[in-house]
């Protein structure tokens, strides 16, 4: 195999259903040379070509790009606040099967038994297709795999203990939902993205003309922890006046006068789909406090578009004034003219598991190919 191979892998990955002629002039080789790396590829177990829906049309059928029914697998798993679901993923994208279940109000223990429980029923159904799996986790990810989610009391917790083998990747719930928008996604095409996530508190993510900012210790978008919401609550953190703290479904609990709720996400869902004036009075302030935390990081970073995930689409289809109000006042003068637009996450709830499977498969083409 040669780094041609791996390319050509990474177009048919990128490109679903892209046909031969197609990936050689993306690839700049000629046909012949297409032909024969498609070949070895074939022959590989790693690449098929399958015939494209019939057109109408005369003559030979156009042939496309596929995985080959062989073919090496990833899982790619995504841990929230509330439950746990993986997906086996084939090259391009699609997910043959999905297993999953709630977890709310179980320590981190219980969460890595029922998820190596599943890898491993998954592992007896594919066996060693299942080549590599990538996470997606509702905190900071370190270079070395620990996880730490304050809000759920998850602290230095090894998350290689959840898969054996040895391409493994992790990270932020809302960083991998954004490189899956920039890739896939409502982001694609922009040159300064910025994805905020909202489920129990707020993360985020800037993809700087194709590239994520990670920061220097891996933690880079934790804009939920920006001083831009009330001093006088204390995040689980350790800070006060963490701006995801004024935008979640315990910010919504709070100013309706109830405790924490334990499911934060659905229970904001529900706050948001509900007519009754203290609710409404509870999502307008919440959306008032989002789009003035988005014009501050506008201001900032001079992004070019905002991709909202979580229940930020919710909030967004909800009360689009008011976030709109908002984060028009708090812009500087320069940006007015034209904001960056604020779009709703395109991959939805499936954004981080959507990121685990490409980061996976990232990692996995330079060893196949």
């Amino acid at each position: 195999m040669t780094t041609r191979s791996t390319e050509l892998l990474r177009v048919a990955h990128a490109r679903p259903g892209v046909t031969r002629a197609e990936a050689a002039r993306l690839l700049g080789v000629g046909t012949g040379a297409a032909t024969e790396i498609v070949g070895r590829l074939a022959q590989a177990s790693l690449l098929a070509e399958a015939p494209a829906a019939p057109s109408g049309s005369r003559g030979r059928p156009t042939m496309l790009l596929v995985p080959h029914p062989a073919g090496p697998l990833v899982l790619a798993a995504a841990i929230t606040h509330e439950a746990w679901r993986i997906d086996v993923v084939e090259l391009g994208g699609n997910a043959l099967t999905s297993v999953g279940a709630p977890h709310a109000g179980s320590g981190w223990e219980a969460v890595t038994a029922a998820v190596t429980s599943a890898v491993a029923a998954l592992h007896d159904t594919y066996g060693g297709r299942l080549r590599a799996m990538g996470v997606s986790v509702p905190g900071t990810v370190s270079p070395d795999l620990r996880l730490d989610a304050s809000s759920l009391g998850w602290h230095d917790i090894d998350l290689t203990a959840l898969w054996p083998g040895p391409v493994f990747v992790a990270g932020n719930d809302a960083s991998l939902a954004a490189a899956a928008e920039s890739a896939r996604g409502a982001a694609t095409g922009a040159a300064v993205a910025l994805h905020l996530r909202i489920e129990g508190g707020l993360g985020g993510a800037v993809i700087d003309h194709g590239k994520m900012l990670v920061g220097a210790r891996g933690a880079g978008g934790e804009f939920g922890h920006m001083p831009f919401g009330d001093p006088s609550i204390v995040c689980p953190c350790g800070a006060r006046g963490c701006w995801g703290t004024a935008v979640d479904g315990t910010a919504m609990a709070r100013l309706r006068g109830r405790p924490a709720p334990p499911d934060p996400v659905t229970y904001a869902r529900r706050v948001i789909a509900s007519d009754g004036p203290p609710e409404r009075a509870a999502v307008r302030e919440v959306a008032a406090a989002l789009g003035r935390g988005m014009a501050g990081l506008v201001n900032g970073l001079d992004a070019d578009l905002i991709t909202l995930g979580g229940i930020g689409v919710d909030l967004l289809s909800a009360v689009p004034d008011e976030i709109d109000a908002a984060y028009r006042a708090g812009l500087m003068k320069v940006h007015r003219a034209a904001p960056p637009p604020i779009r709703p996450a395109a991959l939805g709830d499936d954004g981080p598991i959507a990121g685990a499977g490409e980061e996976a498969w990232s990692r996995l083409l330079p060893e196949l190919a």
